[in-house]
C-alpha cells in the first residue's frame, strides 16, 4: 500500500503571478524593474519554490515515500524541496559536499524540517548517491531524486511559466523589455526563461527581448552548454526549429572565482538595494547577479532601455550576509 501523501494547498491550487515592479533606486541610465519571484508564498519563495510546485506533482505521481537530492549548505534549493517534503509527511535525504560545512540558514533549516544530510567529498557526490537511492530501494523505499538545483524538464517547465508571466505583464500594461538578467547557476532558470521566449516568438512572429544570464559559478563554455542542453530536452523536436544562438546569452565575466565567492562592491550593491527599495538581495546568487547586470551594462554601454531583473529568491542567505 503506497503512503498516504498530505496535499500543499499552494501547489495544488498553482502559483499565482508574482508582482513585476518598478524600481526606485537609480543603478545606471536605464529604466530598471524587478520580478519578485522571492514573494511566492512558500519557504521565503524564488524559482526554488517554482521548481517545486513542478516536481510535487510528480512526486505525488511517483507514490515516492523518500525524497532526494543533492546541493551545498547555502542550497535554497534544499531548504525548500526539504520543507515540501516535511510539509507532504514524507522523508527528505540531501546529500551535501563536505568541503564548506559553515552553518548558515538554510542548513538550520534544513535541520529543521528534518531532513536527513549525509555529507561526501565533492567528487564522490555521482557515487554517494546512486548507493543511497540503491540502499533505499533495498530497503523496500521508493525514494524520488531531484538534481541539484530542480535541474530537469519539471524545473524548466516551472521557468516557462515564468516567461509566460512576463509577456502577459508586457501584454497588460504595454511595457516592453529590452532586457530581461537573472542569476544563472544550474541553468534551468535561463533554459525555461530562453525556451517561453523562443515559443512565444514561434507563435507570435516577432522578435522579443534579450535574456542575459549572469553567471554565478560556472564558467562559460560549461554553463552555455548545460543551458543550450536543458533547452534541447525541453524542445524536443521543435528544438532544431526553433532555437538559435544568439537567444542564449551567458557571461562568467562577474562570477568572482566562482560559487559563493564574492567582493566589497557585491556588497556594497545589496546594502544599496536594500536601503533604496527595500528588497533584500544575498551575495551567493541574486545580489551577485543584480551587479553583475549593473557591471555588463555599462560596459556595453547599454542606455535608456527598460531593464527587468528577475529576483530569484533567496533571502535567509541575505541575514547570513548581515553576521559577517
Amino acid at each position: 500500500m503506497g503512503i498516504r501523501m498530505k496535499q500543499i494547498a499552494l501547489f495544488e491550487r498553482g502559483i499565482a503571478p508574482t508582482p513585476i515592479v518598478e524600481m526606485s533606486g537609480d543603478y545606471g541610465k536605464n529604466r530598471y524593474y524587478i520580478k519578485r519571484e522571492d514573494m511566492i508564498p512558500f519557504s521565503f519563495g524564488g524559482n526554488k519554490a517554482r521548481k517545486a510546485a513542478e516536481f510535487y506533482k510528480e512526486i505525488k505521481a511517483s507514490g515516492a515515500d523518500v525524497v532526494m537530492t543533492y546541493g551545498s549548505n547555502s542550497s535554497n534549493h534544499c531548504r525548500i524541496i526539504a520543507n515540501m517534503a516535511s510539509a507532504m509527511g514524507l522523508s527528505c535525504h540531501i546529500i551535501s559536499p563536505e568541503e564548506n560545512r559553515e552553518m548558515l540558514y538554510n542548513t538550520r533549516l534544513v535541520e529543521d524540517f528534518g531532513a536527513v544530510i549525509e555529507t561526501c567529498p565533492v567528487t564522490e557526490v555521482s557515487q554517494t548517491i546512486d548507493r543511497r537511492i540503491d540502499a533505499y530501494r533495498q530497503a523496500g523505499r521508493n525514494p524520488y531524486f531531484i538534481l541539484g538545483g530542480g535541474h530537469g524538464n519539471p524545473g524548466t517547465r516551472a521557468c516557462v511559466n515564468t516567461y509566460k508571466e512576463i509577456a502577459a505583464y508586457e501584454e497588460q500594461t504595454g511595457i516592453h523589455f529590452d532586457y530581461i538578467f537573472h542569476a544563472s547557476g544550474t541553468g534551468t532558470t535561463q533554459a525555461g526563461l530562453i525556451s517561453g521566449k523562443l515559443l512565444a516568438e514561434a507563435e507570435r512572429c516577432q522578435q522579443g527581448q534579450k535574456i542575459v544570464g549572469i553567471s554565478i559559478a560556472r564558467e562559460e563554455a560549461r554553463g552555455r552548454e548545460v543551458v543550450r542542453q536543458s533547452i534541447e530536452d525541453y524542445l524536443g523536436d521543435a528544438y532544431p526549429r526553433l532555437f538559435k544562438e544568439d537567444a542564449l546569452l551567458f557571461t562568467d565575466a562577474y562570477r568572482m572565482g566562482g560559487y559563493g565567492q564574492y567582493t566589497q562592491d557585491v556588497r556594497r550593491t545589496i546594502e544599496e538595494v536594500m536601503a533604496k527599495d527595500g528588497i533584500p538581495m544575498d551575495s551567493t546568487y541574486v545580489g551577485k547577479a543584480f551587479h553583475g547586470m549593473k557591471c555588463y551594462l555599462e560596459k556595453y554601454q547599454i542606455q535608456e532601455k527598460k531593464i527587468l531583473f528577475v529576483h530569484t529568491g533567496g533571502t535567509p542567505l541575505f541575514f547570513d550576509l548581515l553576521d559577517k
